[in-house]
């Protein structure tokens, strides 16, 4: 058996059946016997199109080694293919290893075929699918509508500034993770809508007709050298797009008000209004206008107020006695 081979052709079920690479189909094609575990592997399909005659079976190490055994007699030496997952088969291959380090059977080389790559996103598939079986058959996950699930959006979305903030770059992704969940779960609620349903797919589509339109100066001809003309752009392309009455129009007034205050100033200045602030007594009028006036300054006001709480907080903490030991 000093030329025959067992190889194991990887793919992964992120990408299209089908798509293999160049090396894999040449073995696949080449090889004497082709073995796959998965009788309902997606590639299964397009290897019998193209000719390739494929054992529907398990093999274990002594098997393998066996069919390259019984080839070889008489021959130069074969090739057996073996299919399967992303993740290889460890098992399979702790079993040739173990007969390898046994020095009582001769094991035919071994080799590690990559037949297909994930493309960046692919992971994206798996969440979905995650999720679509999450919804039919979890007690809790199959009951939340839209609004049942609102706070929970407003609460990651938190969570996520405040790893921003810290800094810390393991809870960031995490957080990332969970707003991504609330993006995936309600594009899977809306998808049984009985009037209006659309999918995850359909959201992603929308984002990127979007983001298309408003950078004409990646994907058209218009031309931007700094970010302020990327700005430019962007505001007058969202303005044909919304089609506004006024420069209000599509501020969410629920969210906090140094924020709401912010975004009010900077569609005022944006819009190339003269608005004078409305004059009034107490607090609320003096942020209001602090709030204006950051805004201006190009500071987030919102920011800069949980960076000062932080501090308080710190402060506090500090100041506080150490609690008694038990």
């Amino acid at each position: 058996m000093d030329n025959s081979r067992i190889v194991l052709v990887t793919t992964s079920h992120r990408v299209a059946p089908g798509l293999l690479s160049w090396g894999a189909w040449s073995v696949l094609r080449g090889a004497d016997r082709v073995w796959c575990g998965d009788p309902a592997h997606p590639q299964l399909p397009y290897l019998r199109e193209a000719g390739i005659e494929v054992e529907i079976a398990v093999p274990d190490a002594h098997a393998l080694v066996a069919a390259c055994a019984e080839g070889a007699e008489g021959a130069k030496g074969v090739t057996v293919a073996v299919l399967v997952g992303g993740e290889g088969d460890r098992a399979l291959t702790d079993g040739l290893a173990r007969l390898a380090g046994s020095g009582r059977t001769s094991v035919p080389d071994l080799e590690l075929l990559p037949g297909s790559y994930d493309l960046p996103g692919a992971r994206m598939l798996d969440l979905v699918q995650i999720m679509d079986r999450i919804r039919e058959e979890c007690p809790w996950s199959s009951v939340p509508t839209h609004k049942d699930l609102a706070k929970y959006a407003i609460e990651e979305a938190y969570e996520l500034v405040e790893a921003i903030e810290r800094g810390d770059r393991e809870e960031l992704r995490e957080e990332l993770g969970d707003v991504l969940l609330q993006v995936v779960f309600h594009a899977r609620i809306a998808e049984e809508d009985p009037e209006e349903p659309f999918s995850v797919d359909d959201v992603a589509a929308t984002i990127v007709e979007k983001l298309i339109h408003r950078h004409p100066h990646v994907f058209g001809d218009e031309r931007a050298e700094t970010p302020e003309d990327v700005r430019k752009i962007w505001l007058r392309t969202k303005a044909e797009e919304k089609r506004r009455g006024s420069v209000t129009d599509g501020v969410p007034l629920g969210q906090p008000g140094l924020a709401l205050a912010a975004k009010l100033a900077s569609r005022v200045r944006s819009g190339g209004l003269d608005v004078a602030l409305p004059t009034g007594r107490g607090v609320g009028y003096e942020l209001l206008a602090l709030a204006v006036a950051a805004d201006a300054e190009g500071i987030d006001p919102e920011a800069a107020l949980r960076s000062a709480a932080r501090a308080y907080y710190d402060t506090i903490r500090a100041s506080e006695p150490p609690t008694p030991s038990a």
